[in-house]
């Protein structure tokens, strides 16, 4: 672990020293990128033969046992496997061996459950289990670290501790199960429910490895008796990373947050010039405010948390900027320091932070505070406790929620950058007097409202119009607006089932039409790679309604050229036809030029269509978690005589954010 946090630091060193390529710049005088994952060592015939068998039979049990509802806690022993042998992944030759165990019991399991028998289900200690995923119906693993008090015929609602991983380019299916099946991890506190995430491998639980932490808890909840208000978030190193993220991102779920080291922002991490010839493109700049921790320092304050670094350890530069961050906000921080100690846990570090979170996760959550404090970038991320952004005046410039209530009738609300929100309590949950209409003042108008219901539920939506707030039916105007779900960038539709949708007709340009085929074919192979599943690929032709109904399009060609694209091109805000690529007045020649941008599919307003890109980050950001943020904003324009590179698709000649209102 040491050596791998020395290469990080140098790597991450290295780089920023060099200036960025800017976008479509070649990366001359630079040396091509070191994979990652890295190449696999070689397999012997007779093992690679042994192995090939063993995937037959178990492929063959799991046929057998048809929609058993069971089957992903099977089928992933079969997908590691298969991933390894296929894609070249033993990184060392003792994983050779590993594969050949997992088989093992992953024909074990498939007999058991060809008995009706199931017992990891009610086992403790150690247990690895899975779920098909709903963004490309890949089978994703998790571990479980069952306490030796669990019994499942119990009344007990159970605390459970999420556990994030921390950076390892060779964590591999095959290597996460082997040691979620040996190792019982740094932290097993008494009667918890430890799951460790798998995060779809090394992105910092980042993009689809975010959607991995909800729906392994999704999972997790339907298997054991979970109490919602005993969930914490840890993790070290890349993992502290991802706490520090979940902790702030979605700031009202957890009853405590504990990070370990990591990064908490990009820029600082990276040392990286934000101004300058060097400086990353402006809507990148933008887009930090995505993923940076330090920006939503304020969400703590509603949130418990407690940071460790070690005191020699580089990374504590993560606690560093949000303890100034949350200074700057009037927060205090908690932190444990490890006594010269390095990129690690100290011990009597480890037992000092256990009794902090014991004592927190023994209060729980409280989900109805009488005072939160919310502030976001995007509605990506809009809700604190009983409060809901619902619309922002402009995305990506600082919004804000502060809301108390004050005696037992009123609420005092200051806004900023915000048109639109919901307050909501569930039943049990409203703290106001149920005989009276309360009073609701916004930014300094009073505003009387209906009360809670009698079960001591209340939900009311307020909207802003011009400087006026009022009352309102439902959440959002009707009409084609950025809402939760449905607001860019364009990462955005890879954190949903996806579909890649292949050209079959003529296309409008032979050069664009050859640039399309080659980013298609990288990002159905990239998706495998960094995220671990194998991507949904049709031809558009073989598109129905079910697919528009169900999943967010991925339209690769033009509207020459993809059937898909040509219904909806009139009805998109960049126009492009056999003569140019249209951005407002801007014209760009169609025989060089190509359009990438996210925006809801016309065909199904719930759903997002995208031209022409997979996920935004490449090469060069496979090196450093930190890098690995969204690369494009909404839109974009890109000259494809400029040959794609490891930072950019080509020559980005235009970029930017589409309104409030999809509009440009």
């Amino acid at each position: 672990m040491k050596n791998l946090f020395c290469l990080l630091l140098f790597t991450t060193f290295a780089f920023a020293q060099q200036p960025s390529p800017q976008p479509g710049q070649s990366p001359a005088g630079r040396p091509p990128m070191r994979p990652v994952p890295p190449a696999g060592v070689e397999v012997p015939a007779q093992d690679r033969t042994e192995i090939e068998n063993g995937l037959k039979r178990l492929k063959a049990a799991i046929d057998r046992l048809g929609n058993h509802p069971l089957l992903p806690d099977v089928m992933i022993y079969h997908e590691a496997v298969r991933y390894a042998l296929q894609y070249n992944e033993f990184f060392k030759t003792e994983e050779i061996y590993k594969a050949k165990v997992l088989l093992q019991h992953g024909e074990e399991r498939a007999r058991q459950l060809a008995e009706g028998k199931a017992p990891w289900t009610t086992a403790t200690g150690l247990v690895v289990r899975g779920y098909v995923s709903k963004i490309d119906k890949s089978v994703q693993p998790y571990g479980l670290v069952m306490p030796p008090t669990f019994t499942p015929n119990t009344t007990h609602k159970w605390r459970l501790d999420a556990w994030f991983h921390g950076r390892s380019e060779t964590l591999s299916e095959v290597n996460f199960l082997t040691e979620r099946e040996t190792r019982m991890g740094e932290f097993t506190p008494r009667d918890t429910i430890v799951v460790h995430l798998y995060g779809r491998y090394c992105n910092a639980n980042k993009f689809a490895g975010e959607v991995d932490l909800f729906e392994t808890l999704d999972k997790v909840k339907q298997q054991y008796r979970i109490d919602e208000n005993r969930i914490l978030v840890r993790g070290f190193s890349m993992g502290g990373a991802s706490t520090w993220q979940f902790g702030t991102h979605y700031p009202g779920l957890w009853a405590a947050i504990a990070p370990g080291a990591g990064f908490s922002e990009s820029a600082q991490f990276l040392k990286l010039n934000l101004s300058g010839s060097d400086a990353p493109p402006w809507w990148e700049q933008k887009l930090f405010h995505l993923y940076d921790a330090t920006d939503y320092a304020i969400n703590l304050f509603n949130t418990p948390m407690v940071a460790y670094n070690g005191e020699i350890d580089g990374q504590k530069q993560a606690a560093d900027m949000m303890e100034k961050a949350m200074e700057a906000e009037g927060l205090r921080m908690t932190r444990v320091v490890g006594p010269k100690t390095g990129h690690s846990y100290h011990p009597d570090s480890k037992v000092e932070i256990d009794r902090i979170l014991d004592a927190i996760a023994e209060r729980g959550r409280d989900p109805y505070p009488r005072k939160i404090k919310f502030t976001t970038w995007t509605l990506a991320y809009n809700q604190m406790k009983w409060a809901t952004i619902d619309a922002l005046n402009q995305h990506w410039e600082r919004a804000r929620v502060n809301a108390e209530i004050v005696g037992d009738n009123s609420i005092n609300v200051e806004t900023a950058n915000v048109t639109a929100f919901t307050f909501a309590m569930g039943p049990g949950g409203c703290l106001l007097d149920g005989t009276r209409k309360p009073v609701v003042t916004i930014d300094g108008q009073k505003l009387m409202v209906a009360g809670p219901m009698s079960d001591r539920s209340w939900k009311v939506h307020f909207r802003k119009n011009g400087n006026q707030w009022a009352v309102t039916d439902s959440p959002v105007l009707a009409g084609l607006r950025k809402v939760h779900g449905l607001q860019g960038p364009i990462d955005d539709a890879f954190l949903d089932s996806f579909i890649f949708v292949t050209p079959t007709g003529t296309p409008i340009a032979s050069g664009v039409a050859n640039w399309v085929t080659s980013e298609q074919e990288r990002a159905i192979k990239e998706w495998r790679r960094h995220f671990r599943g194998d991507a949904q690929v049709r031809k558009d032709a073989d598109i129905s309604d079910a697919d528009i109904a169900a999943s967010n399009l991925i339209l690769w060609g033009d509207p020459g050229s993809n059937k898909i694209l040509a219904r909806i091109a009139d009805k998109l805000p960049i126009k492009w036809n056999t003569e140019s690529v249209i951005v407002g007045d801007k014209r760009y020649p169609a025989s060089t030029h190509a359009p990438i941008l996210i925006f809801p599919n016309p065909l199904n307003p719930s759903k997002y269509i995208v031209l022409n890109s997979g996920f935004t980050f490449r090469e060069f950001d496979y090196l450093n978690n930190a890098r690995q943020v969204p690369k494009l904003p909404d839109y974009a324009v890109v000259d494809t005589t400029t040959p794609p590179d490891f930072r950019y698709p080509g020559k980005i000649v235009q970029a930017g954010f589409f309104n409030e209102s999809w509009g440009i």
